[in-house]
């Protein structure tokens, strides 16, 4: 008998229907170690040593598999195939002691299909310690920044609070624009457009003068649009140029784990924690390949089976003739993975919604993975563009049209696009002038991230991972860090600004981006066996350190968390301050705690900008 240990229940059963009676398919549950709750955990004079418990949950689970590990021939760890997963299989082999007189195979795969796994079990290998020494160099810096800078915030601004080393920056982020927000003055700009009649209304907008481009903001008032519309009324509308173009838009390329993140709150509103949720549902029922990747590579046989359906189920014409391969442009992507598709491509989702049951939830992530991955090989959609140019006077009008000639992909992955068909225009031509229409237009601020554009903000500044961002999103609302806005977009609550201003004053090294994305390419070059965990470890926890004692003596609580104000105590008429509790600012007599006024700061409404 062979045993055989994955980390989800669901993922056993899916494994088991491939493999016969010799093999037995149990579950860890997930990690099974980890550093302990209460201490720190890590040795930093003894080369940062991990100490290791068993976590209390696990101990049952752990129980019956050293009971069937010592009945088994052979024990094959089976988890995931990232660095979480290899320090899953460590911690395994550690704990079930498995070594040269208990025998133990590694095996991994993207999918888990018949063929992947019999695949997997020929080319077994052993525990790769540079992705765990990666995994833990990870949780080791986290834990110290954690466990070291939660307590300062505790004793400077509220008990409670916490700071970690990737949170702490995506909350800097929410809060730089929230500032940039608050600071922002919208300017007045007016454009003009010309209304023109030919077998149908068509608009043209001004864009020139004197043969320059006007720029966005060059017209700054009424009174100039008017002055311009008066100077337009004398002149003749004449066609100077007619530019016709066929045009391709190339369809998208499957899914990474950030891309599918965002279009899923793009299309669905499904935070980064539900989409992964699903995710690992759906790939742990065998749906889809392994979500958690930044790469876009596609195998061999994944290709063939596309263009196969695409040719018997939508037609030749939207075959391109030949396979699309996709270039990743992350620099830390493993080519070795795949992107996220499914595993077969002729489970639609509409086949697989009846067969498996999937729930709403789950048909609705498949169907957009399913539709991604298919489209990917796909034709373009062709399109015939037209721009015209008009003349009048000094200035130049411009029309655009777009007009679908060939849907291509987008028969399967619809994109929104605007057709504007114009009428039959030509050079030379003098058109008809119905109207000028002036519009006035401000500014606008940039707006406040979403779940998507703040998972592309992380990956474009190479903060945290994106296997990590869906926790990072979740943990500094848990903390009550940020908030969401009625139309679901982040903002900063007054704590979040406080937290955040105090790491910025004090702690500017962990608060700053390149530093943090920096540290994320050490934990790759670690992942490649081309740095050392325990150098990168001192040279962070050392001035961490130092600078963190320097910090506890300098900071007082009172400097950060109090601010005057002129409003006197109802109870003793001393003056009230406004103090930062755990949920939030809120007013107090100065005299506290011999007199224990205080009052709640009605809140502006956040609906906003």
């Amino acid at each position: 008998m062979n045993l055989v240990i994955v980390e989800s229940p669901t993922k056993s059963k899916t494994i088991q229907k491939f493999l016969g009676k010799d093999f037995e398919i149990l579950s860890s549950y997930g990690h099974i170690r980890d550093l302990p709750k209460t201490k720190l955990g890590v040795d930093v004079e003894n080369n940062f040593e991990p100490k290791y418990v068993i976590m209390p949950k696990a101990r049952k689970v752990i129980g019956l598999l050293k009971k069937e590990a010592k009945k088994s021939e052979t024990v094959i760890l089976a988890t995931d195939e990232d660095r979480e997963g290899e320090a899953i299989a460590y911690h395994l082999k550690e704990v079930l002691n498995l070594n040269s007189k208990k025998p133990y195979q590694r095996i991994v795969f993207h999918e888990i299909t018949k063929k992947a796994i019999e695949d997997a079990l020929k080319n077994p290998r052993k525990i790769n310690m540079n992705l765990v020494s990666a995994q833990q160099t990870r949780r080791i810096l986290d834990r110290i920044v954690g466990y070291k800078l939660s307590p300062f915030l505790w004793r400077k601004i509220a008990r409670g609070l916490s700071a970690g080393r990737v949170q702490s920056v995506a909350l800097r982020i929410i809060v730089d624009r929230e500032r940039e927000i608050e600071k922002f003055k919208p300017q007045e700009y007016w454009q003009i457009e010309a209304l023109f009649q030919k077998e149908k209304e068509f608009k043209a907008l001004l864009v020139k003068k004197d043969g320059k481009v006007i720029p966005k903001l060059a017209i700054k008032t009424k009174r100039e649009a008017s002055k311009i519309i008066e100077n337009l009324e004398k002149e003749k509308f004449k066609i100077i140029s007619v530019q016709k173009k066929e045009t391709k838009r190339n369809p998208l390329p499957p899914f990474t784990t950030s891309s599918l993140q965002q279009e899923s709150w793009k299309k669905f509103h499904f935070p980064a924690k539900m989409t992964m949720r699903t995710a690992q549902e759906l790939y742990e029922r065998g749906f889809i390949t392994y979500h958690r990747t930044d790469s876009l590579n596609l195998s061999e046989l994944s290709l063939e089976m596309a263009k196969k359906f695409i040719l018997e189920n939508i037609g030749e014409k939207y075959w391109p003739g030949y396979p699309k391969k996709y270039k990743t442009k992350s620099k830390s992507a493993q080519e070795a993975h795949e992107a996220i598709r499914p595993t077969f491509a002729d489970k639609t989702p509409e086949k697989l919604k009846i067969q498996a049951k999937l729930k709403d939830y789950q048909f609705k992530l498949y169907d957009l993975i399913w539709r991604r991955f298919i489209a990917s090989q796909m034709s373009p959609a062709l399109f015939l563009s037209e721009t015209v140019e008009i003349e009048a006077g000094d200035y130049v009008f411009r029309a655009n049209g777009q007009v679908l000639l060939f849907d291509g992909f987008l028969k399967i992955y619809p994109l929104s696009f605007k057709e504007e068909d114009l009428p039959n225009l030509e050079k030379g031509e003098v058109l008809e002038l119905k109207e000028l229409i002036p519009s006035q237009h401000f500014t606008q601020p940039p707006p406040r991230y979403t779940e998507a554009t703040l998972v592309k903000t992380l990956e474009e500044n190479g903060i945290g991972r994106p296997s990590t961002y869906a926790a990072i999103i979740s943990t500094i609302q848990w903390r009550n860090y940020v908030k969401k806005d009625e139309r679901r977009r982040f903002y900063p609550t007054d704590l979040g600004m406080l937290v955040n201003d105090v790491l910025v004053k004090h702690f500017s090294k962990i608060m700053d981006l390149k530093f943090t994305a920096r540290m994320e390419s050490d934990l790759d070059e670690i992942a490649n066996g081309e740095k050392d965990k325990n150098s990168v470890l001192r040279e962070f926890y050392f001035p961490f350190e130092e600078n963190l004692e320097k910090k506890e003596k300098e900071v007082s609580k009172k400097e950060i968390t109090e601010e005057k104000t002129d409003k006197k105590c109802p109870l003793c008429g001393a003056p009230l301050v406004v103090k930062m509790g755990r949920f939030g600012k809120f007013y107090s007599c100065s005299r506290f705690p011999k007199c224990k006024y205080k009052e709640s700061i009605k809140k502006k409404n956040n609906s906003s900008s």
